[in-house]
């Protein structure tokens, strides 16, 4: 499709924040970036993060099934893959599927060579705000290395001018392609949808109702939230 053509051409330029409606290939356009950058590079590296495991074994299924890179040059990593194999595979493997924690973690012990590292793809990219791992691996990687490329990938940038600013700062990024269904480009592959928006206040009951379901829920939270499986305590 022509958006995916454009994207992913300036994709390979530019540190870019790709916003598109879900269901209309931002993995495509990931897996094509990541091809590329596979076959004009030896020995580089390719980092692709997900903010949790599930995420990115779903990742891994769909650029299996869309690029052409070897399974055997491929590595999924996650906190729970014992620290000693990990180095094993990152000095054996060139494309990786990991928790932006386990990237981190990676590099911060020294098993990842920073220098390494010429792609890195952010999947839910409008949490790299203020000190979220996104952020660090960034930072970390731009210490060592000013020859990496960004690429972030969203539904949703951010409701507001100013958190998408936030995510543009935490990643780097000097390019922004952003489309909605409304947009020229898109239109043709997007069924056509009539939305009515009503609003309505709370009711006390309502009110009572969410505060008893959120306490019932905060234990369960607390635990996923110390397990990084889950980002916020509410």
């Amino acid at each position: 499709r022509d958006y995916q053509f454009n994207i992913t051409q300036r994709s390979l330029f530019h540190n870019t924040l790709v916003a598109l409606p879900t269901g209309l290939g931002k993995t495509f356009i990931a897996a094509t970036v990541m091809l590329n950058w596979y076959r004009w590079t030896r020995t580089a590296k390719i980092v692709f993060v997900a903010p949790t495991k599930p995420l990115v074994a779903q990742q891994v299924d769909a650029c299996f099934s869309i690029a052409g890179i070897p399974r055997s040059e491929t590595s999924m990593l996650t906190g729970h893959t014992q620290p000693a194999l990990r180095a094993e595979e990152w000095l054996k493997k060139r494309v990786f599927f990991m928790t932006p924690q386990t990237v981190l973690h990676d590099l911060a012990s020294g098993i990842c060579d920073p220098k390494q590292i010429v792609l890195l793809v952010v999947d839910e990219a409008h949490r790299a705000t203020g000190n979220y791992a996104y952020v660090e691996v960034v930072r970390f990687l731009r210490r060592f290395n000013n020859s990496f490329r960004v690429l972030a990938l969203t539904a949703t940038p951010g409701s507001t001018v100013e958190s998408v600013q936030n995510v543009i700062d935490g990643l780097d990024i000097s390019r922004i392609e952003i489309r909605t269904e409304e947009s020229l480009d898109i239109r043709h592959y997007v069924h056509r949808r009539n939305i009515e928006c009503e609003v309505f206040d709370f009711s006390e009951e309502v009110t009572m109702i969410m505060d008893l379901f959120s306490r019932a829920l905060r234990p369960i939270v607390n635990k996923l939230t110390s397990e990084n499986a889950y980002w916020s305590k509410d």
